[in-house]
């Protein structure tokens, strides 16, 4: 047991104590050292519980608090009921021990207890490429199912693929048009279509394969093959792009389904057995004002036809159905206020409030040269992610995705990407990693030949060694706090934070050559710190080189 998870199971005790039992427990590390190394908000959380002021609840828990001996050597409450907990010297030289021992695992725990996630993302619609956004929800989503998976929760990742609407339409309609201007007819492509080079490249290859005779079709028929080719085709690019940014889906999930289950018609009558649909100028609408949304809304308009919101609620009632007990879905910003529809109606439905999550994605600005790259070529209109991946690599890609919160901007240098320099934050990461594996490589041994037991760990009394040891200690915790606030840039922020530490110990102190008990402890720091390194790299799906 690492000293979070203990530390963490003696405060869960003493709230059971005090009459609180089941109260969520999160450690994490301050920002000022000066404040220890582990704190918790767990008094502030329970004041209103335990109806006491956070600081008198601090000092009730402190005084019920039961931690193993030798753990920590110093605890003091701080602010209004912050309680700050200092390790002691021999957990912190512990901990390289609990690295070694558990390796790959390390920083992994079972509080998730199974529990089934569905982790939805990217969830283009097939119409043309990915963009450079679509990459960002690639990485964002990727990285909460791996954090979830990593804490011990059962992860679907699924891709929603809207077959059913009118933008396949628009396609099936551009692509005909392009097909028709490759055998020199005149045809423009609609209103809303798209415009890319990819559709001329598509039509090109449709009448290799075809033949002259495909662009003689009647406009029905040929529409209707262009529907399904350019979905297909557009399916498998995307597919193909995901494969190559390291993002794999355990389900596919097309609209379509939804309406050959009976799963539409389903949804409205149950909505309309609990009493919240109702007629009013020849529509059908959901009673949304009274579960939270700003007003009511039509699912089905006077000509018959369904709005797009209906097609989302039995998407999601399906989910609940397939025994999820949490939809986590990664949307970009522009369907920022459409959450409040569809959390009303999966409320009006009888889901739990939880149920439904959604993390925003905000806009991605990518910048070459100091200026703005706007277009890509072949899409006319955006840059693709594999226009960004294939110049910049998968790592620093994923890497700078990841650095900031998912619901911010972001400012992609795809100059500072490339750059093999410490000013590249994923370069400065994998290299503080193959720094460590040199002191394997320069002597001659693998690292998984060191071992902590018979080391005098004591000997490793540098503040960068104290300082690496305490990074060390706490990355349990920030896997644990990523997951549960669904923000994988936590790591990326403890992995700069350890390479910055990791960098200085290197340049400053030798490892080989040293006595030998200093020796030997160096080495166990070492492959202490490249196995953390490299557990947070692969966790966020980034590699960890042995050379740079």
């Amino acid at each position: 047991m690492t000293a979070n998870d203990a530390i963490r199971a003696a405060l869960g005790r003493a709230a059971e104590r005090l009459g609180a039992p089941g109260a969520e427990v999160t450690l994490e590390r301050p920002r000022d050292p000066a404040h220890g190394d582990l704190a918790t908000n767990l008094a502030l959380t329970l004041a209103k519980v335990l109806n006491a002021k956070p600081r008198e609840v601090a000092d009730r828990l402190v005084a019920v608090l039961d931690l193993p001996p030798g753990l920590v050597r110093k605890t003091e409450i701080a602010g209004p009921g912050f309680i700050n907990f200092f390790l002691s010297e021999g957990e912190l030289s512990a901990v390289l021990g609990a690295v070694l021992a558990a390796g790959p695992r390390y920083g992994r725990s079972e509080s998730g207890q199974e529990t089934a996630i569905n982790v939805e993302f990217v969830s283009a619609n097939p119409t043309g490429p990915l963009h450079v956004g679509h990459g960002r929800g690639a990485a964002l989503g990727d990285a909460i199912a791996s954090l979830l998976e990593w804490t011990g929760h059962a992860v679907t990742r699924e891709f929603y693929v809207n077959d059913a609407g009118a933008q396949i339409d628009k396609l099936a309609r551009s692509l005909w048009a392009r097909v028709q201007q490759r055998v020199g007819r005149t045809a423009e492509v609609p209103e809303g279509g798209y415009q890319g080079d990819y559709l001329v490249e598509l039509a090109e290859e449709i009448l290799t394969s075809e033949g002259r005779a495909f662009a003689d079709l009647s406009q029905d028929e040929g529409l209707r093959r262009c529907r399904a080719i350019g979905m297909r085709s557009q399916r498998a690019e995307q597919d193909e792009d995901l494969r190559a940014f390291g993002v794999k889906f355990d389900v596919v999930f097309f609209e379509s389904e939804l309406y050959r289950l009976g799963l539409i018609e389903q949804t409205l009558r149950h909505l309309a057995e609990r009493g919240h649909t109702f007629e009013q100028d020849g529509a059908l609408w959901l009673r949304a004002t009274a579960f939270g949304d700003d007003k009511d809304r039509v699912l089905r308009k006077r000509d018959g036809t369904y709005t797009y919101l209906l097609p989302d609620i039995a998407y999601h009632r399906h989910k609940h159905e397939r025994a999820f007990r949490y939809a986590i879905d990664v949307w970009g910003a522009d369907h920022h206020g459409y959450v409040p529809r569809v959390r009303a109606a999966l409320l009006a439905l009888g889901l739990p409030e939880d149920f439904f999550e959604v993390e925003i994605v905000q806009l991605v600005r990518v910048m070459r040269g100091g200026e703005e790259v706007r277009f890509s070529k072949r899409t006319g209109d955006f840059v693709t992610l594999r226009d960004l991946f294939e110049e910049t690599g998968v790592d620093a890609a994923r890497y700078f995705f990841l650095m900031r919160r998912g619901d911010s901007q972001l400012v992609f240098d795809v100059d500072l990407a490339k750059s093999q320099t410490d000013e590249n934050p994923v370069f400065y990461v994998q290299m503080a990693h193959a720094r460590m594996s040199g002191i394997f490589r320069v002597a001659g041994r693998a690292p998984e030949s060191v071992s902590a037991d018979d080391v005098a760990l004591a000997v490793l009394d540098a503040p960068e060694e104290i300082d690496l040891m305490k990074e060390l200690a706490a990355f349990p915790g920030v896997v644990t706090r990523a997951a549960q606030e669904r923000e994988p840039h936590r790591i990326t922020g403890f992995l700069d934070g350890l390479a910055r530490v990791a960098h200085a110990w290197y340049h400053k102190y030798r490892v080989l050559g040293e006595p030998p008990p200093r020796e030997q402890g160096r080495l166990v720091l070492a492959r202490a710190v490249r196995q953390v390194l490299a557990n947070g790299l692969t966790l966020l799906g980034i590699s960890a080189p042995d050379r740079m």
